[in-house]
């Protein structure tokens, strides 16, 4: 037998990765993207939001129009259109709680990790997921909203065209709201691990503590509310502030996302000394 009849017959090695070896991101960015949308709640979660934020608009809209037509209202218009956004908020902090509990309540976060050891990478991969999703969600949600909710308002004779000062901004911005809330509720999520708890504490520190906040006495109490991330962040997703109060749309989104992110980096240390 010739070296080469040797060489031909033996049988094929299969690829094995060295010890330690970690896939590229591209791989782990597709494996969240996966987890993401192999689970129920995540379909669920985004039909709640169309629900609730393009649903309620219209209904408010439909059933404030001639109202606000007749200066019986007291507000513009512009405070209608995307109304329902308010509300839709609690899908994005929902999801977002359940990218990253979901993982540690079945015991999946073992699997993963012994997959991806780079627990950057992990967490990376998980918000862009999250933060991409949401926003487009959270934009379409508010631009059917407005489309269904000003036909009502210009058959009042009250539309709001889109070229209105602040539409067209609330629009998008109810996109970056939505995807800002997920990842602050995933950065919870990293320090709590629970889901229940998380949902909890981020809707209370948005809907409760936000409001009540303004009761606090003071240029310092005026301040510390302003500051919450329910009312910084939230003037980016209306036309129309409905507290004037809040910091300016862009400003306040500003610092919104500062807090996100400051509360991200204090989940991402956690995660990579915190055993799974």
């Amino acid at each position: 037998m010739t070296a080469a009849a040797a060489v031909d017959r033996a049988p094929a090695r299969p690829a094995v990765h060295r010890a330690g070896s970690s896939p590229g991101f591209g791989s782990t960015l597709h494996a969240e993207w996966l987890k993401f949308w192999t689970v129920r709640s995540t379909r669920w979660s985004f039909v709640a939001m169309l629900l609730l934020g393009a649903g309620l608009t219209v209904l408010v809209c439909a059933t404030s129009a001639d109202a606000l037509a007749g200066g019986g209202e007291g507000e513009s218009p512009g405070s209608f259109v995307t109304f329902g956004m308010m509300f839709a908020q609690i899908t994005a902090i929902v999801l977002g709680a359940l990218t990253v509990t979901s993982e540690y309540g079945t015991g999946m976060i073992r699997a993963t990790l012994a997959a991806t050891p780079r627990r950057g990478a992990v967490l990376a991969a998980k918000a862009l997921v999250l933060a991409g999703t949401l926003f487009v969600a959270g934009v379409v949600t508010a631009v059917v909203g407005y489309v269904g909710g000003n036909a009502f308002l210009d058959a009042a004779g009250v539309g709001v065209d889109l070229g209105d000062d602040g539409v067209l901004r609330s629009l998008v911005g109810s996109g970056l709201y939505m995807a800002g809330l997920g990842l602050f509720a995933a950065g919870a999520g990293l320090l709590l691990r629970h889901t229940a708890a998380v949902v909890s504490l981020v809707l209370a520190l948005v809907f409760v503590v936000g409001n009540m906040a303004f009761l606090l006495p003071g240029s310092w109490g005026e301040w510390t509310a302003k500051l919450l991330p329910g009312n910084a962040g939230s003037p980016v997703a209306t036309p129309v502030p409905f507290n004037p109060l809040l910091l300016d749309p862009w400003t306040g989104f500003a610092v919104f996302s500062a807090e996100v992110a400051a509360l991200l980096l204090v989940g991402w240390l956690v995660f990579q000394r915190r055993d799974a």
